[in-house]
């Protein structure tokens, strides 16, 4: 039986295929190629074209009983696109969330596992921040993200089914092997944009804010290297197979980063020291933001392997890197 990915020709989803074949999984990835690419779905997975919201392409996909588990990860995620166009986010995020678990259930596909966020804490109160910390997003990504893991929770209860929803913090980095990496345009992740500045793809870097209340002055954020987070999803898979309970789990290190302390490992990576600009505060954004991560290593068994920033941002910087001559062998 197949793992069934959506999203997976997108960032994280690209590196979930990876694992899952690693494992020696059958993959089929479902995608729009709004924001994903063609050729960053491997060989080995079988790729069909299409919206989750296409309910007679899901059906067909998961009828016959050859979709052990789904792997959801096909949605939107720029925080500031949400406050101009939530109503579009509650559509991707949480109305075709729906449409899928209810497909999932139809058909009795009994594991599920959730692409979610740290943004459902919306301001936490304490840092690192525990799984029970009180939830109050403040963006409609946050809110549309929150609005599904209830309704996993609320289908769980009503049928036979069980899920792994992961709270991810900060993803960056990219497969050590160079197969996969962020290669959307126009991305807005602080690693990304900085390793595109670095390279003289952009003018400068922004740093918003540097008055806030940590050590430096400027935000901290709690980075997960990619394959840490898809080798979370795989545990979280071996786990629901074991007939293990629903779950809902923070993805994230335990140790936080400032915005300065990021653009010096971007400084060392790149050999030279980019180009910053440093403007006021967004509206919305955290003082810091860091996991409490143990319910994932206790539950899970997750032990992380790239958990240090420097290499981190090398292998972002080394895809970025080669990400054009990749394009170009992809047209």
């Amino acid at each position: 039986m197949a793992i069934l990915v959506t999203g997976g020709a997108g960032y994280i989803g690209s590196h979930m295929v990876l694992a899952l074949l690693d494992a020696g999984e059958e993959v089929v990835v479902i995608d729009n190629l709004s924001t994903g690419f063609q050729w960053a779905v491997p060989p080995r997975a079988r790729l069909v074209e299409a919206d989750i919201a296409d309910e007679a392409a899901v059906d067909g996909l998961l009828s016959g009983g050859g979709i052990e588990a789904i792997i959801h990860f096909a949605g939107s995620i720029v925080v500031p696109d949400s406050i101009a166009d939530p109503l579009g986010y509650y559509l991707n995020n949480t109305v075709k969330t729906r449409g899928l678990i209810a497909a999932a259930v139809r058909h009795g596909v009994k594991r599920f596992i959730f692409s979610s966020t740290a943004a459902v804490y919306g301001m936490p109160e304490e840092n690192p921040v525990v799984e029970t910390a009180r939830l109050r997003p403040i963006s409609p990504y946050g809110s549309s993200k929150l609005m599904s893991e209830i309704m996993l929770a609320d289908a769980s209860v009503a049928h036979d089914f069980s899920y792994v929803a992961l709270r991810y913090f900060n993803v960056a980095g990219a497969d050590p092997g160079g197969r996969s990496g962020q290669s959307t345009p126009r991305a807005t992740h602080l690693i990304k944009v900085a390793c595109e500045t670095a390279l003289g793809r952009r003018e400068k870097l922004s740093v918003y804010g540097t008055d806030y209340d940590t050590p430096d002055g400027t935000c901290i954020r709690d980075y997960i290297h990619v394959s840490d987070l898809a080798a979370a999803h795989l545990l979280a898979l071996g786990h629901l197979r074991a007939g293990g309970a629903s779950e809902v789990m923070n993805c994230g290190y335990g140790r936080g980063y400032s915005v300065r302390e990021v653009i010096g490992a971007v400084n060392r990576a790149a050999g030279h020291e980019i180009p910053v600009e440093f403007t006021g505060r967004r509206p919305g954004d955290p003082a810091a933001l860091v996991a409490r991560a143990d319910r994932v290593r206790d539950v899970l068994g997750w032990r992380p392997a790239h958990e240090d920033l420097d290499g981190i941002v090398a292998s972002a910087l080394a895809w970025e890197r080669d990400l054009p001559d990749r394009k170009r062998q992809a047209n």
